[in-house]
């Protein structure tokens, strides 16, 4: 009753040991069947039968064969001295009204409900007469790029002339040069949406004039004046449109396995999860994540650790969030068989527990989603960009050295070829899942397809019902061909001819994970703007070898291309803010450092990759990046000799770091007040160049650290010691082996676009296939393979 937090049964005694709260309120709802008279009728009810907590009913309960009744007591700890509530006689007032204001407050997930954010937008006043300029401009469905810079993120269409431009300061905190809002303090133009928002429901629209998200009612009219049709996309109630849901009712029965009778399953690690509203994205994700024995050890195997530890909030901590889903999957609590009615009269006598319908992940779902423009609504989403979301919140919230997310990363070895020159240049970058395309001119069926369209285009135009939908069968060798494929490298800049040039880029791995997950790359955009999911079938292998995928460096008769930068293009309006940016290190944009940050690469090298490109953007910064990124220098601290010394990654908040590398005081301090030795700081410091983040990591992987006093003093004395300073920073953890795997988990999407549909898991548990649909769980019977849009894969031990 003091931090108005809500623990079950087994956790309050915890939060009162941490606490020392002492103060309860205990909220409960029971569920009783109703009590018939010998006549069939019901017994007249009784007593404070009142239902005062705003909580959801079950929809499965008949209410006509059962009734609520809700109860509220405070309980004093540790005496477990309980209170019936009301109780204005024995409480004081003050107690009384904050308990009154608890039973009467709203849920709070009423705010997650289906009337969200988007359907309180107000309507733009500039929408119904907006002029447009008949100018010609048609829009393509992919390859934007801002018309002032070459940013090709965060790009906004004027819908009066068809300008493409970047934005920035807007609702979704993108970033960008904001060229968007120049153009429009130029012109006055209004309203503007943003690219690779559209969908059939609508799309994120900005009004300049206005200052805020708005709703544009006229927005299929608009689009479709720069040559985007979405006037006849008409979603219905499943995300289909009306023309699309004969074709595809074959795609939703049988991944959902709906033509037979399924056994429902219970037990630890066979709970499902209610859908929260087009939740089913997360929902699928997280139960393929939890079926990892990485996962269930570093978070459910560390409960009371983590539990223990929490901050006071742990609403709003990743890691406790974490482990109470994963203790809700895999605890077996909220998965139990129906109990027999005989033992329901023996066990629980009058009240009657209905069966579980799995656990919601509201709080969850709250918390990984905020300040997230996608994921924060109640629209469908993509899967695989859940995927890599959850895996950066894993990165950025690990507990100490223990990252189980590792399971998931290895590196990729890039090799572009100069084609003039022939000469080559190898470089490495982290990734977490690999993207397969659909080798769509390999299918196997070409006969039967195009039979199958004359067949379908004639009884569309007569107006007959569609025949059997036929399926392109793609063998899964002929993607794994098109992925190993060298593809053209656009805009390729060659160091050897100083000049663009044609290139070509493949990629092998430089190392295997020990779980691969695979993407099948089956959405994209049709020429009129409209999103087309490829409906295929893929023989997808329960046991996969992509050993003859791995790297080999640089070969013998290869020459590589030389070491030298391209020329940074600025454009006009921004070389004077580049001008300024070269004054001050202390100015660098910190936004575009973490988004180059979260990709993987070192902070220090983000710094200078924003620092020597003006702050013009991630892109931009990019691209130096991936040109200097093989330097021995490439992560160390920022050094501008003209501001006496190194501008380091800490510099803006701790202070300048000395060319001695002694660390900063400021930075030792902070690892000490976390509760370690002053000589573990300084080592861990000198041994990770004084990055703060680096150094916590070096102190829990080198638990065998012995205190040396006599060998730190003399280091602090020796300001020229650098010894340890020279030390190379580690590179992305990674657990390379063989590249054979065999397959556990795949996720199916049914829909027409990862904005609309239905997601389903499923997983190889104990031998036998199980469909994970929301809350429903139950044994697979004819799973489809073949129908997968993400696999996952375990390595198999060599």
């Amino acid at each position: 009753m003091n931090t108005f937090l809500a623990f079950g049964r087994e956790h309050v005694e915890r939060h009162f040991r941490k606490t020392g709260q002492s103060v309860y309120m205990l909220l409960k709802r029971h569920v009783r069947e109703k009590v018939r008279g010998a006549s069939g009728g019901a017994l007249p009810k009784r007593r404070n039968s009142k239902i005062f907590l705003d909580l959801d009913t079950d929809d499965d309960l008949n209410s006509e064969d059962y009734e609520y009744e809700d109860e509220a007591k405070l309980v004093i700890f540790p005496d477990h001295y309980e209170i019936a509530l009301p109780n204005i006689e024995e409480l004081p007032a003050l107690v009384t009204i904050a308990c009154d204001a608890v039973l009467s407050s709203k849920s709070p997930y009423r705010k997650q409900d289906p009337d969200t954010w988007e359907n309180e937008l107000p309507v733009s006043k500039y929408a119904n007469n907006l002029t447009q300029l008949d100018n010609g401009v048609r829009i393509p469905p992919s390859g934007w790029k801002c018309a002032r810079c070459d940013l090709r993120e965060n790009l906004w269409l004027n819908l009066t002339d068809g300008s493409v431009l970047c934005g920035k300061w807007f609702f979704d905190s993108s970033g960008g040069n904001g060229h968007a809002l120049e153009h429009y303090r130029d012109m006055g133009y209004p309203l503007a949406v943003k690219l690779g928002t559209i969908t059939p429901d609508g799309a994120d629209v900005y009004s300049f004039q206005e200052e805020e998200p708005v709703l544009d009612p006229y927005l299929a009219k608009h689009l479709a004046h720069f040559g985007i049709d979405m006037l006849h996309m008409h979603g219905t109630e499943n995300g289909l449109r009306d023309n699309d849901i004969k074709p595809r009712v074959s795609e939703w029965e049988v991944i959902q396995e709906s033509g037979t009778k399924l056994k429902p399953m219970y037990g630890p690690g066979y709970t499902g999860l209610k859908n929260l509203g087009n939740s089913c994205y997360l929902s699928s994700v997280m139960q393929a994540i939890f079926s990892i024995p990485e996962f269930q050890r570093a978070y459910v195997g560390n409960l009371p650790r983590i539990f223990d530890y929490s901050p006071l909030d742990p609403t709003q901590d990743f890691n406790t969030q974490m482990t109470k889903l994963g203790h809700g999957l895999l605890s077996g609590q909220y998965s139990k068989p129906p109990v027999k009615s005989e033992l329901i009269e023996q066990v629980m006598k009058e009240e009657h527990k209905p069966q579980q319908n799995g656990i919601s992940p509201r709080m969850f779902k709250a918390f990984v989603s905020k300040s997230h423009p996608e994921f924060s609504s109640n629209r469908q989403q993509d899967a695989q960009e859940f995927f890599l979301h959850l895996v950066n919140l894993v990165e950025r919230n690990r507990i100490g050295s223990e990252n189980p997310s590792d399971v998931f990363r290895f590196l990729v070895e890039e090799r572009i070829q100069c084609c003039q020159t022939r000469k080559v240049r190898y470089m490495e970058r982290v990734d977490y899942l690999m993207q397969l395309p659909v080798a769509m001119e390999a299918a196997t069926n070409k006969d039967e397809l195009i039979a199958y369209e004359l067949t379908r285009r004639e009884a569309e135009a007569n107006r007959r019902p569609l025949p059997e939908l036929v399926r392109a069968k793609i063998p899964f060798s002929a993607c794994l061909q098109a992925f190993s494929e060298p593809e053209n490298v656009d805009d390729f800049w060659s160091s050897a001819l100083q000049a663009k040039s044609a290139g070509v880029k493949t990629s092998r791995f430089a190392s295997f994970p020990e779980y691969l997950v695979v993407q099948i790359k089956k959405f994209t955009f049709g020429l009129d703007w409209v999103p087309k999911k490829f409906d295929v079938s893929i023989d997808m292998p329960d046991l996969l070898d992509i050993n003859h995928l791995r790297a080999r460096g640089l070969q013998p008769g290869e020459e590589e291309l030389p070491d030298i930068s391209p020329p940074i293009v600025i454009p006009d309006d921004s070389k004077d803010r580049l001008m300024n940016q070269l004054i001050d290190p202390s100015d660098i944009d910190e936004s575009s450092v973490m988004q180059l940050a979260e990709m993987g690469f070192p902070l220090e090298a983000c710094r200078k990759a924003v620092y020597f490109t003006g702050n013009m953007g991630a892109e931009v910064a990019f691209n130096w990046i991936i040109v200097h990124m093989e330097e021995p220098d490439f992560a160390e601290p920022l050094t501008m000799p003209g501001f006496g010394g190194a501008a380091s990654a800490g510099a803006s908040v701790f202070g300048a770091t000395g060319l001695d590398n002694q660390p900063p005081e400021e930075i030792v301090a902070i690892i000490t007040s976390m509760g370690f030795q002053r000589n573990q700081a300084i080592q861990a410091l000198r041994a990770t160049n004084n990055n703060l983040e680096r150094a916590l990591d070096w102190i829990f992987s080198h638990p065998e650290f012995e205190e040396d006093s006599d060998f730190v003093i003399e280091m602090e004395n020796n300001a020229n010691a650098n010894i340890i300073s020279e030390a190379k920073p580690e590179g992305p953890r990674v657990k390379d082996g063989s590249g054979t795997y065999e397959l556990f988990a795949f996720i199916s999407h049914m829909g027409t676009s990862t904005m609309s549909g239905h997601y389903v898991c499923h997983i190889k548990k104990e031998g036998r296939w199980v469909i994970y649909n929301d809350h429903k769980v139950c044994a697979s019977e004819r799973p489809p393979k073949d129908l997968g849009y993400m696999y996952f894969y375990r390595r198999i031990p060599s």
